[in-house]
């Protein structure tokens, strides 16, 4: 490799690197912003005299505001062992990752993950649909 070539090679690495840098640096940033926020409008609030059931509206707990998905840790062991089944039957079938196949191989075990991951997500909640008018009846009675 010449010179240019090498050069070009170092930056690259370089700015490959520095990505997830830049984003644990920003997301500090954008943590400490928040918590700024939060505290001025706590003030505020303090301040002005607001009721209580408007302070609840206004200020919500975080674990409130994301809606809680059950099945996201299933759905992601479910394309990573479609990666790894795909990435296994690319081994086994001694095909090189420049070929356009390895990727189709790749890509339909990661859609067997999602696939499977669908199935299974659908059965659970239909289950939990059958459960909770149970539940209610119980309660009522």
């Amino acid at each position: 490799m010449n010179g240019f070539e090498t050069s070009v090679a170092f930056i690259a690495v370089l700015l490959s690197l520095s990505i997830p840098i830049v984003a644990i640096i920003m997301e500090g940033f954008k943590s400490i912003n928040k918590k700024k926020q939060e505290a001025e409008l706590r003030k505020a609030i303090i301040e002005s005299n607001v009721d209580p059931e408007s302070i609840k509206l206004l200020v919500e707990e975080p674990d409130k505001k994301k809606k809680n998905d059950p099945y996201s840790t299933l759905r992601s062991a479910l394309i990573c062992m479609g990666i790894g089944l795909g990435a296994l039957a690319n081994y086994l079938l001694h095909i090189s990752s420049s070929n356009m196949f390895f990727w189709c191989i790749i890509a339909c075990g990661v859609g067997i993950g999602m696939l499977i991951s669908f199935v299974i997500e659908y059965q659970l909640s239909k289950k939990n649909k059958e459960q909770l008018p149970a539940e209610n009846e119980k309660t009522t009675v």
